[in-house]
């Protein structure tokens, strides 16, 4: 994933295909592309995974709710999106076992009614889920089984628990894994790079696009492709209409929030499920990265282009949902971080909820323009969304090839061993697990980073597992080119612990001011301006 060779790529060659947007959607599009043997380019305006796909409850599943929706409404269309998520919920897990694994998630039942209820549903889920699942079955624990595995429970009113499972992910990085697995499989990948235009033959087809480069001056450069693929989330509409002014709306942003909280607040590596809450959502409290991570929330979110934040009023909603089911719940000055992200919902009537529209996905062809655009969807159906819009891409470009994505291993996932961290020697425990979950069966090339220059085996910051080696290496091998490209992404500092990440900012800034040789102004005022907006979302976390 070297930044500058495809950039030259991207200027010089003739792609049969183009697809705008880095997150997963677009990300699965370019290397199912590439398998299928097509001249694939793939560009981001700002960096892969940097929008919604960062910023997912980080569960891999089919979706209860859409199971409860589905029986209760005899909606077909809630059914199939559970089974559709069941059946890549394994192939996820299978192609990055770095990055992805199962999940248990206890749900807190306060009555024999509720208990019966849950388990029966989620023996359904088990059923869908078909008999080759992997993952252990759901199953029904007393009231004392429930509290030994997740002692931070509030036994007052605990009748029992139901236990089932889905799957986890590190969002972020695997989205990262799809694209450099497209990178490798030939595609030329360029993030921080922003579409300004189309370019049109006389029938008013695309038959390019112009792009500016955000990280430095120079001048906009020209991509050129037989067809061009919109995979830009929430931000779908604008590329729509920048191909076809007559287009419509077609996106609903949908705007959740999740905050971070100490692992003691659980105290268990089981997740839980809060089945109701005030706004008709489902919760979860998930472990991830030492933390528990709180989320989310549903509401209407009409500028997409303004970042979503983390508000004080929508920390005060999830704590409360949370307290009534924990023995010591947690208070505000408790909060490590937090994030907000966007859904690309399609849109539905007006005055409809969002938390009713389905999280399905539509493949749509412009014959005017000729731009494919893939709308909706989410985390967990990533690939089997490529695979349609890919399907269809070979219909429009007359070929016939066929995906492969199912049993494709990701980058770092090829040899990579649970105990993988055992080999990665000289290095406290906790970081050597860190580097194997995180770069797979590549953590040896950052641990060998650290052998040629002893300093760079330095934590960033005490307490956690980050080393100054992996910014090296996120630069050279991953396209790292920010701050937030590294605390926020190849790194998940930005959304654990934003005191931590202030901390970072500085050792990191001076890192990458090595690489890009930045003066020492330029390094000052990329540190300020990382940390004035951290203390940003700070104040409104607090209110």
């Amino acid at each position: 994933m070297n930044r500058a060779d495809n950039l030259k790529r991207l200027q010089t060659e003739h792609f049969d295909i183009c697809v705008i947007g880095g997150g997963a959607s677009g990300a699965g599009c370019a290397l199912d592309a590439a398998l299928r043997g097509f001249r694939v380019a793939l560009i981001e305006k700002n960096d892969f995974a940097a929008e919604t796909s960062s910023r997912s409850t980080k569960l891999i599943h089919g979706g209860v709710r859409y199971l409860e929706q589905a029986f209760k409404k005899l909606d077909l269309g809630q059914l199939r999106q559970v089974r559709h998520g069941l059946e890549e919920r394994h192939t996820v897990i299978k192609n990055a076992p770095h990055l992805a694994r199962p999940q248990a998630l206890l749900t807190p039942v306060s009555n024999w009614f509720q208990g019966l209820y849950l388990a029966i549903g989620l023996r359904i889920y088990d059923w869908i889920a078909g008999k080759k699942d992997p993952l252990p079955r759901s199953r029904w624990l007393s009231k004392k089984e429930a509290l030994r595995r997740m002692p931070g429970l509030n036994p007052k009113g605990l009748h029992s628990a139901v236990l089932y499972y889905d799957g986890q992910h590190n969002d972020a990085r695997y989205c990262l894994a799809v694209a450099h697995t497209a990178a490798e499989a030939g595609a030329a990948v360029v993030n921080h790079l922003e579409v300004t235009g189309f370019r049109k033959d006389e029938n008013g087809k695309l038959t390019g696009l112009t792009a500016k480069d955000l990280t430095r001056e120079a001048e906009p450069i020209t991509v050129k492709a037989r067809l061009f693929i919109n995979c830009t989330g929430p931000f779908s509409d604008h590329i729509r209409q920048l191909a076809n002014p007559a287009q419509e709306h077609r996106i609903r942003p949908s705007k959740g929030v999740h905050v971070l909280l100490p692992f003691a607040t659980l105290n268990s590596h089981d997740a839980m499920l809060i089945p109701k809450t005030p706004d008709g959502r489902v919760v979860f409290a998930i472990p991830f990265e030492g933390k528990v991570l709180l989320g989310t929330t549903d509401e209407d979110y009409p500028d997409p282009e303004k970042e979503p934040i983390l508000e004080r009023r929508e920390v005060d909603f999830l704590l409360d949902t949370l307290a009534p089911y924990l023995v010591a719940p947690p208070s505000a000055d408790q909060v490590r971080a937090g994030f907000g992200g966007l859904r690309p919902l399609i849109a539905a009537k007006p005055g409809k909820s969002t938390k009713r529209l389905v999280r399905d996905h539509e493949v749509e062809h412009d014959p005017e323009s000729n731009l494919l655009s893939l709308l909706g969807g989410k985390w967990t159906t990533y690939r089997l969304m490529a695979k349609d819009t890919l399907d269809k891409a070979c219909e429009i470009l007359g070929t016939a090839a066929p995906c492969t994505t199912e049993e494709q291993l990701l980058v770092g996932a090829a040899n990579f061993r649970e105990d993988g961290w055992k080999d990665l020697e000289g290095l406290p425990e906790d970081v050597a697990r860190h580097l194997s979950l995180a770069y797979g069966d590549r953590a040896g090339q950052v641990v060998w980073l650290t052998r040629q220059i002893p300093a760079y085996a330095e934590r960033l910051v005490e307490g956690h597992p980050f080393i100054r080696a992996e910014v090296a290496y996120t630069v050279g091998n991953e396209m790292a080119c920010t701050l937030r490209d590294i605390l926020g992404r190849r790194m998940r500092l930005e959304i654990t612990d934003w005191e931590a990440a202030k901390v970072a900012a500085p050792k990191v800034a001076a890192l990458l001011g090595d690489f890009f040789e930045w003066d020492d102004t330029r390094v000052k005022l990329e540190t300020e301006a990382y940390l004035a907006t951290v203390d940003g979302w700070e104040r409104a976390a607090k209110g």
